[in-house]
């Protein structure tokens, strides 16, 4: 597999911000949203086998791991690497994008799907039947640039029935769209959201990888 990094830190977004996690980032995307944070994922990264993979996140004595990219399910082996974790006890978080098949994954994995809002340039690559396989274990993700999305984010809400399937987050995208505006619009529409803010981005600099 290609590995961008693999690293200690807290987790910064989903229903288990502020718990110790090792993430694996892996390399590669099909997307490029207007706001991403993650551009080296792109091409960066060396070639690591499965077991290397392991014995790297053995290290760190941790219980919570997350796979996520770029886009990690671009990648053959990453349902392997899932269930190969998932065996040894772990909990796996799979970050998604949305736009490949998920069903592949081991049921064991909480699956947290990136819904692509406008803002993002991409809302028009996402593979909709993924949502049909979500569980109230997994998390639908949205990141939103302004109104905009807000307004087509809750949209989608309701067109799925997403508040019956799984848990939502909805995350402003940092820097640009004030946590206090995104709070306001949902308590103006009594959404049973959860806000969600990147708590990495507020203990380290923005700018910090490996965090």
């Amino acid at each position: 597999m290609k590995v961008v990094e693999v690293f200690h830190s807290i987790q910064g977004e989903s229903t288990h911000a502020g718990l110790p996690c090792v993430f694996v980032r892996l390399s590669g995307c099909n997307l490029r949203c207007s706001y991403c944070d993650t551009q080296y994922a792109y091409d960066e990264g060396e070639r690591m086998s499965l077991d290397e993979i392991l014995v790297r996140v053995q290290r760190y004595d941790c219980p919570l791991v997350e796979i996520t990219g770029g886009e990690p399910l671009l990648q053959e082996q990453t349902p392997q690497l899932t269930s190969q974790l998932a065996h040894k006890g772990y909990t796996v978080l799979v970050e998604t994008n949305g736009t490949v098949d998920i069903s592949g994954l081991d049921k064991r994995a909480i699956r947290i799907m990136d819904i692509k809002c406008p803002g993002s340039g991409c809302s028009d690559k996402t593979l909709w039947s993924n949502v049909e396989l979500l569980r109230k274990t997994d998390e639908v993700k949205m990141v939103l640039c302004d109104e905009r999305d807000y307004l087509w984010a809750r949209g989608i809400i309701e067109k799925f029935n997403l508040l019956e399937r799984t848990t939502v987050l909805l995350s402003p995208v940092h820097g640009r769209l004030e946590p206090a505006q995104l709070a306001a619009w949902i308590l103006r529409d009594r959404l049973n959201v959860r806000l969600q803010l990147q708590l990495h981005k507020y203990i380290w600099n923005p700018e910090t990888r490996g965090v």
